[in-house]
């Protein structure tokens, strides 16, 4: 199944797989660097024809950052059982980072739920050494997962959203005591300070800037924790609380809300107008206050003041539409080249529009593409995988299409190498896709070290993904041949090339057969590194008109 890419002046034909054969053991296939192409002369459309599509969208390479587990840069800011909420086990410490996963914590009693109090410290001067990794690499856009001041490892349960976590910076003591001292009005932005973990994040937007790197945080506009500040008012006066419009509380004898994951939950839900439109006013104000903070940042004399680049945006699907272009306005007249993706499921073109996102997370990209690379028997046809990519990109404009985030997997999916080597079928809609790999729904789930055949399949599948429409993005540790189930097991340390690690001994039922290593895939590794070069060093792959060939073999 060749396809191609048509400029201006040429057509230019891509192989739908590499050839001959290298030495690497993990991959008997030729590097990409052994491919040869005409360099195209104009990109097939303007740069960016629709406002909300900022130019250099198509160019880029997407790295996604989950920070508690990239690296420990600062151990003096780890976390303390006062900083992750809920009950901490007795005796609770950090996890060393050479750990094997499934190895339970002396501090432990089982590996669920005690595996969700586990930290291991990675933070943002960890990310900010690891600049030259990443240039190296050669992505050039970050997205980090939500870094604002939350007790939960994952950090969608906010405490605010107008400082970074104390544990994420580099002085968190120092942070605990100037934000104690201060008596903030968290609902007057002139009364926010800077703590030493925010200004952290202004030199990490500074130092990417300066490598040629973009970098975009999570919003998450549609809930908040129960230890956000308006939350702890309104649990802590009832009815009396200014805070009390925030939320969609439904009764106060007993106290009952609305949250995002169920009635009285973890997450409550930020209230909406009568008319369902938009948020309340309160709400809105408070977070356009904290996107104007980051984006337009007024630090102390002597900061770095570089703003973020945009922001992907947490379960959009939920939060309505007249909010979403009342903020919209709101970024583009701080920063009109900004790039905002959402977090989008199924089918998005009621999402991206010129008054709304430039793009989303692209898993109806996904589907086909592990439903044809999966070395599953019922694997798409190549007929099949070219019609739903043509519907897919039917949709959207070709700015749009060019702009979406490709991913193979994430912080809320199985690892693409897990479902590899499962292998796992075909998915036509995120439901079943995000239960096949979920240890608790699939406990016959493969979850050690992926064979070769695995290996195989991610390589083809990320040669597709950085040569196909839409920008390629790079889930942490996906270029080193990190595997795990789904969430939180898709969430382990980055292994870091040269640290060493503890052996896979164990899988979520007891024992392996025997061990393997977890040694990081260098192979792999400069899989990627090569095919980031090829995307940048050819327009074509990513401004480049784009159609399938027609073929008589059905897997070509």
């Amino acid at each position: 199944m060749p396809f191609v890419y048509f400029d201006n002046r040429q057509k230019n034909t891509l192989p739908s797989a590499p050839v001959q054969a290298q030495t690497a053991k993990d991959f008997p296939l030729a590097p990409v660097t052994a491919l040869r192409y005409s360099p195209p002369m104009l990109p097939a459309f303007p740069s960016s024809p629709e406002p909300s599509v900022p130019s250099w969208a198509a160019d880029a390479i997407w790295y996604q950052i989950f920070p508690e587990r990239f690296l420990n840069g600062c151990p003096a800011s780890n976390p303390t059982p006062a900083d992750i909420g809920g009950r901490p086990p007795k005796n609770w410490t950090i996890t060393p980072w050479p750990q094997e996963w499934y190895a339970l914590d002396p501090w432990a009693q089982s590996f669920f739920p005690d595996i969700f109090h586990r930290r291991y410290g990675g933070d943002l001067p960890g990310i900010r050494q690891k600049l030259p990794y990443l240039r190296d690499l050669g992505v050039n856009a970050l997205y980090l997962n939500p870094i604002f001041s939350a007790p939960s490892l994952h950090k969608y349960d906010a405490r605010c959203h107008h400082h970074v976590d104390p544990t994420l910076g580099p002085d968190r003591a120092g942070d605990l005591a100037a934000l104690a001292a201060a008596r903030e009005d968290p609902v007057d932005p002139d009364t926010w300070i800077w703590t030493a973990a925010d200004l952290e994040l202004l030199s990490l937007v500074s130092d990417a800037h300066a490598a040629g790197m973009r970098v975009i945080l999570d919003g998450v506009f549609n809930h908040c924790g129960r230890e956000f500040f308006a939350f702890r008012d309104v649990l802590a006066n009832g009815p009396a609380s200014s805070f009390a419009s925030w939320f969609e509380i439904t009764d106060w004898q007993p106290f009952s809300y609305r949250a995002w994951d169920g009635p009285n939950g973890t997450l409550p839900q930020f209230a909406r107008t009568p008319d369902g439109a938009t948020l309340v006013s309160p709400v809105r104000d408070y977070l356009f206050a904290a996107t104007r903070r980051w984006m337009r940042p007024d630090p102390p004399p002597g900061a770095p003041r570089d703003g973020i680049d945009g922001w992907r945006l947490d379960v959009a699907y939920c939060v309505p539409h007249g909010f979403w272009r009342e903020w919209h306005a709101l970024v583009r007249s701080l920063n009109p080249d900004a790039y905002t993706t959402a977090e989008i499921v199924g089918p998005a073109t009621d999402w991206v529009r010129p008054d709304e996102f430039s793009a989303v997370m692209d898993y109806e990209w996904l589907f086909p593409t592990l439903g044809f690379f999966t070395p599953h028997p019922d694997a798409l046809s190549a007929a099949e995988f070219s019609r739903r990519i043509d519907a897919l990109h039917a949709r959207h404009t070709p700015a749009a299409n060019a702009a979406m985030q490709n991913l193979l997997d994430s912080h809320d999916t199985g690892r693409v190498l897990t479902l590899f080597e499962a292998p796992a079928p075909p998915f036509a809609e995120f439901g079943p896709y995000f239960d096949f790999a979920r240890i608790r729904h699939n406990p016959a789930l493969p979850t050690h070290r992926p064979g070769p055949t695995a290996r195989r399949a991610l390589f083809l599948a990320a040669f597709w993904q950085f040569t196909s429409p839409g920008a390629p993005m790079i889930y942490y540790g996906d270029e080193l041949g990190l595997w795990g189930a789904n969430d939180p097991c898709c969430r382990q340390p980055m292994p870091w090339p040269g640290l060493p690690l503890d052996p896979e001994t164990l899988g979520p039922g007891g024992p392996l057969p025997s061990p393997n290593s977890r040694a990081p895939n260098l192979s792999l590794h400069a899989h990627y590194k090569s095919l980031c070069a090829l995307r940048a060093a050819h327009p074509a792959l990513r401004r480049g008109a784009f159609a399938f060939l027609p073929s008589p073999h059905p897997r070509l």
